[in-house]
């Protein structure tokens, strides 16, 4: 198949990828260099031609809160750094499964179970271990939604247990390339996330791992971190672009460090090196791009989304998240979880009450820079 716009770079990728074959390195940063108006059209076509014309929607809870050792430039919820976010121990499976079927009602096909530590120890932190696992089986249980989970670094036994009990998705994040992830993150490694990703891979989950863009990366690191996840072999591609909190190293520099433009290529190359996954628009995308603007992910080869609230800071109405679906001329997945979209919509826009979120558990008090 011939794909013609006149441009070359562009036309000759697409044609590429629509006959089977899939771009490189020297591929991908050619990309990046070229118009965003030659390259969000030429991705989309890739969207539609793998997928179904559907954006997949996922929500959070998070599950416990703050307090981690780790140091994660861009964290809120990192002891190294004074945020101000609210702390608290793991919720209990009763509350897990409050916000899953909030999850559930306002649309979302997929729920994670988000524990922000370096990870969940079944042998160090055996109770919590315990109260992780009954609410893995109540949301399994008790609902219609997949059940995903963010649980750190696993071992073996603990990735094992997991799949057994239908996890269907294990996210874990690499945040950035291999090379720039050090000036992020010190206290543990690229190839600690690697490993429990392949662990967990190994067991018959589903990956879904992704990035941060704004964190100081060039757009090479962009590239590199889309490759060495293609490399790992993810089906889901969660995209975040850095929110700034004050007191992280990162929230000191006050503002993301990219462009609406820069934002849409990258999602646009993402789409290229990862034709058959989902490419998820995901944490940071109100604070970075107007409501005016928030559509042209979605025009440029996204198809998944994070709805309701984030881990430390909130989100915007579900509601409002399908309107921007279909703006871009694309339905909501209803292939786990079906609903009626404008019940959605007519629930979340009530003036008369608040809206209350899928995640439902997003504080209020970080202090978010702003430009």
């Amino acid at each position: 198949m011939v794909y013609e716009t006149g441009n070359r770079t562009v036309d000759d990728a697409v044609t590429t990828l629509l006959d089977g074959g899939q771009l490189d390195r020297t591929d991908a940063l050619a990309l990046m260099a070229q118009p965003v108006e030659d390259l969000a059209p030429a991705a989309d076509v890739v969207r539609s031609h793998f997928g179904d014309d559907t954006v997949d929607a996922c929500s959070i809870v998070n599950a416990k809160a703050g307090n981690c050792a780790e140091d994660c430039g861009f964290c809120a919820q990192s002891v190294h750094f004074d945020t101000g976010i609210e702390t608290y121990g793991f919720l209990g499976p009763e509350e897990v499964l409050a916000a899953a079927k909030r999850a559930e009602r306002d649309g979302a096909q997929r729920f994670g179970i988000v524990v922000a530590e370096k990870g969940v120890s079944k042998e160090r932190r055996p109770d919590e271990w315990d109260e992780v696992i009954q609410a893995i089986r109540l949301v399994r249980d008790e609902t219609d939604i997949e059940v995903d989970a963010s649980l750190g670094i696993l071992t073996q036994e603990e990735a094992e247990i997991l799949a057994a009990e239908g996890i269907n998705h294990y996210n874990h994040n690499i945040e950035t390339s291999p090379r720039y992830f050090p000036e992020v993150v010190s206290t543990h490694s690229f190839e600690d996330r690697v490993k429990t990703l392949e662990r967990a891979k190994s067991v018959g989950m589903d990956l879904c791992a992704g990035v941060i863009l704004g964190m100081g990366e060039s757009p090479t690191d962009r590239v590199d971190a889309a490759l060495a996840l293609r490399d790992i072999g993810i089906s889901s591609l969660p995209v975040n672009i850095l929110n700034p909190v004050a007191g992280t190293p990162l929230g000191d520099d006050g503002s993301a460090e990219i462009t609406t433009e820069e934002i849409i290529k990258t999602i646009a190359v993402y789409r290229m090196l990862h034709p058959e996954a989902r490419v998820r628009l995901t944490g940071g995308r109100e604070v970075n791009l107007s409501p005016d603007e928030q559509h042209l992910p979605f025009e440029a080869g996204a198809d998944g989304i994070l709805t309701g609230d984030y881990l430390t800071t909130e989100g915007q109405s579900p509601g409002d998240d399908l309107e921007i679906i279909e703006r871009a001329g694309l339905e909501p997945n209803m292939e786990a979880n079906e609903f009626d979209p404008e019940t959605v919509k007519d629930g979340c826009t009530d003036s008369d009450s608040a809206v209350e979120t899928a995640a439902g558990t997003a504080v209020t008090n970080v202090n978010v820079t702003e430009d």
